[in-house]
């Protein structure tokens, strides 16, 4: 498991204010292994598809999901951008910097919008 996987395997724990046996018991219920150094690729996705079933991954019934969250990080690096430029970019066409305000319907706007962009720019000018 490389050490970028199981750094997102703990920013999830911690999102979801899981204690150890908690985060060790879904683990292993999902996966069948106790820790996350023992996942293999496929396990490690099969438990990023439970946690992003959940609902605690909204900050509101309408709020962003952590696909949603995964996938704008994806296009932001797909078009190599840095924080800077992507807030920026999210407040001159979408009128708000803060992702964890944006709605799931905002949220897939924005995906649409950068999915557009990365489409159509060659790779030396992103």
């Amino acid at each position: 498991m490389d050490k970028k996987k199981l750094a997102v395997i703990h920013i999830v724990k911690r999102e979801l204010s899981l204690s150890d046996d908690e985060y060790r018991n879904i683990l292993e219920r999902v996966t069948g292994v106790r820790s996350a150094k023992d996942l293999t690729d496929n396990q490690f996705h099969k438990l990023m598809r439970y946690f992003v079933r959940t609902s605690h991954f909204r900050v509101t019934n309408n709020g962003i999901t952590l696909r949603q969250k995964h996938y704008l990080q994806q296009l932001k690096e797909g078009l190599q951008w840095d924080d800077a430029h992507f807030q920026n970019f999210m407040h001159k066409y979408f009128h708000n910097r803060d992702i964890k305000t944006y709605t799931k319907h905002d949220a897939s706007n924005l995906i649409v919008a950068l999915k557009a962009i990365l489409k159509s720019s060659p790779p030396a000018c992103r």
